[in-house]
């Protein structure tokens, strides 16, 4: 089983990269490949999926977006396809905020999770996930984030700690709209 994989981004696809460590390439499937710039070192958190019919990668930049990974493929009904866009499209405290707060119509509007999953995520993972997201460095783009919003008259201290809540996949001007709606309530 792998823990991480140190080595260099070589090929984006639609929805995995190829990282090459030590001259060997491998094929990770990967919540957002797009994250990731070619030609650039990174640490990918990996799981290893071992079938009869072959072996797959999945592969996470922070240790609690694999968690959380890990946590949805133990739900019964939902295997590592249909969780990677779940992690692609929603954040970690927005998903676990859904499932706390038995919001089924967050749940829903990932693809494939349809009524029935969203209950079964709910049922399966409620009062389970108390992933720690990680404030003490900015991670996912949330650098520029953090500037701008400094920039206009926000202390750093009160930036941190909506940052978490802050979808990273969202474009800049996204998301200083969602930090201030958050910075506002």
């Amino acid at each position: 089983m792998y823990g991480y994989m140190l080595g260099r981004v070589t090929d984006v696809e639609g929805n995995a990269i190829l990282l090459e460590v030590s001259g060997i390439g491998y094929l990770i499937n990967t919540p957002n490949p797009y994250a990731f710039d070619l030609n650039k070192d990174y640490k990918i958190y990996i799981y290893q999926q071992v079938r009869e019919d072959g072996m797959s990668l999945f592969g996470f930049k922070t240790k609690e977006e694999k968690e959380l990974f890990l946590r949805l493929i133990g739900v019964k009904g939902l295997g590592p396809k249909m969780a990677l866009p779940i992690l692609a499209t929603g954040s970690i405290p927005g998903i676990m905020d859904a499932v706390e707060r038995e919001n089924i119509l967050y749940l829903k509007k990932f693809p494939k999770i349809g009524e029935k999953l969203a209950k079964q995520i709910i049922l399966d993972l409620k009062g389970k996930i108390s992933i720690e997201v990680d404030n003490s460095s900015t991670q996912g783009g949330y650098e520029e984030l953090l500037e701008v919003l400094q920039g206009l008259g926000y202390k750093e201290k009160e930036v941190r700690a909506i940052l978490p809540k802050v979808d990273a996949s969202l474009s800049i001007e996204d998301q200083v709209k969602e930090a201030l709606k958050l910075l506002l309530k």
